[in-house]
């Protein structure tokens, strides 16, 4: 990913699909994000465990007070201590009144039936009492260890508490069932629970920030040396010379990693040179046969001219200076043949020197189309002038190898035609040499730009691969099209000079 704000460009894709940087970077921030809504949902969790904690606890504190303060009442008493007595002696000196207003709680008494016996609050939601207690709260305080029960309710949205208790006589026989309804009051716990949270988000929020940064840059650190690694493999090509990789305080990981890719290019400069070697070994042998093929082909009629005339020489014959001017020109025509196999090859050998002219290739295409007198052959162009930065001789080579190999294609056409056009497309400077031969056949199609590659009987096969090797000097491109006895058109394009 280039350096910059790693939110640029970004767009909906999987996660598997992101580089190792954006892994780093988002896995660190959701893992800052998932712990701060882990600990916040603790933090919720847990104070409503530790509100639920209190108000029990403090219930049964409140519980265990009351029954202390009823068990003095019941020693204080000139009752006789039984069921049907007890309200009134609670109601004495307004003992249960006083016992609520002190602890700020209702208290209500049942017989060990379940029915109500006193209450202390008249006033206090209706909903909430019950005249008789349900079974299941007698069962559970009967089978209770502790003789006590305890259940959660709740009405109109109000969360309760509500402890039952017995309460004994002197002789601890159980006497009465005292019950205690609590109001959960949470909106002080709900405070510093919000206190707390809103604290929380704040102090994550600015952890969250640093860790963005932090996260950032230490994901920009860690993948540093592999997007350095990763550039360099990019660039690693075999024909040419790859650079080593340099890492200063790489961790061992990639230091080697490193050392893995550099022994890998030794290797591969290696292989490559012996790769060059090899093919240029083989190069040289398929030039050194072709060489020896195309010489041996004058060779061998001028061998037998020789000996022809070695084994008819008469000095005294009357037509010996005829004979010998027809051997004369026998050898000098193959000796020409071998002459121009000579400039073939070393034509071919040559490179292209680079003069960078800026040409006027509509004026140059016309100057080189001059030599050939073919009547067939027409020129075009859509203007005057355009140009493009060649050299003046190769430029004459290409379209002179080109008109040649069109020439010789429509040698058996009935009626020959021969276009050569030039225009301006797109940026380039376009050529294009159009026939109406018998065309190139798509199994030898692939072969056309090789060397030593012909379809006619004479020649070695070098033109179309020296016009290539010069395009591709400058730039361009060559390509052709073409239909079996229909014809073929050669497209040679340059980059167009600004002038």
């Amino acid at each position: 990913m280039p350096d910059g704000s790693i939110f640029d460009n970004l767009k909906p894709m999987k996660f598997n699909k992101l580089s190792l940087r954006l892994r780093i970077f988002f896995g660190m921030v959701l893992l800052i994000l998932g712990a701060s809504i882990l600990i916040g949902i603790i933090s919720v969790v847990q104070y409503k465990e530790e509100a639920k904690e209190y108000h029990r606890d403090r219930l049964l504190r409140k519980e265990d007070q009351i029954r202390a303060e009823i068990d003095y009442v019941l020693d204080q008493t000139s009752y006789e201590i039984t069921a049907n007595n007890l309200p009134n002696i609670l109601r004495w000196q307004q003992n249960i009144y006083r016992i609520a207003d002190v602890h700020e709680l209702p208290i209500n008494i049942y017989d060990v039936q379940g029915h109500l016996l006193l209450k202390s609050k008249d006033g206090f939601v209706t909903d909430t009492l019950e005249t008789t207690l349900v079974p299941k709260i007698l069962d559970g305080l009967a089978n209770s260890p502790t003789k006590r029960w305890v259940e959660q309710l709740e009405i109109d949205g109000v969360k309760y508490t509500s402890s039952y208790t017995y309460i004994n006589d002197n002789k601890f026989k159980p006497l009465a069932i005292m019950n205690l309804p609590y109001i959960q009051d949470d909106d002080f716990i709900t405070r510093e629970l919000d206190e707390f949270l809103r604290r929380l988000a704040e102090g994550y929020l600015f952890m969250l920030l640093i860790a963005t940064a932090l996260s950032y840059f230490l994901s920009r650190y860690i993948t540093r040396s592999l997007k350095t690694i990763g550039d360099k493999m990019i660039e690693t090509r075999l024909d040419k010379r790859n650079q080593r990789i340099e890492i200063d305080d790489a961790s061992e990981e990639i230091n080697n990693l490193v050392q893995s890719y550099n022994g890998m290019i030794d290797e591969l400069e290696n292989s490559a040179a012996q790769l060059a070697q090899s093919e240029r070994e083989a190069a040289w042998r398929e030039m050194a046969k072709q060489v020896a093929h195309e010489i041996k082909n004058p060779l061998t009629p001028m061998r037998l001219t020789v000996q022809s005339f070695q084994r008819r020489f008469d000095p005294e014959d009357p037509d010996i200076n005829k004979k010998l001017d027809e051997y004369s020109k026998t050898l000098i025509q193959q000796i020409d043949t071998m002459s121009s196999i000579a400039e073939a090859f070393s034509n071919f050998a040559k490179m292209p020197a680079q003069q960078n002219e800026t040409l006027n290739v509509v004026f140059v295409t016309k100057l080189a189309l001059d030599i050939f007198t073919e009547p067939y052959l027409t020129f075009g162009a859509e203007e005057e002038e355009i140009t493009a930065k060649l050299d003046r001789t190769q430029l004459i080579r290409v379209i002179t190898n080109l008109v040649k190999n069109a020439i010789q294609a429509t040698e058996d056409t009935p009626d020959p035609k021969i276009r050569v056009e030039v225009k301006r497309e797109n940026g380039l400077v376009c050529i294009l040499v159009c026939d109406n031969g018998h065309g190139i056949s798509e199994d030898l199609a692939e072969k056309v730009f090789e060397p030593k590659f012909t379809t006619k009987s004479s020649g070695m096969g070098l033109g179309l691969a020296m016009v290539k090797n010069i395009v591709e000097t400058y730039n361009g491109t060559i390509t052709f099209t073409s239909k079996a006895e229909r014809g073929t058109v050669f497209r040679v394009s340059f980059p167009q000079a600004i002038v």
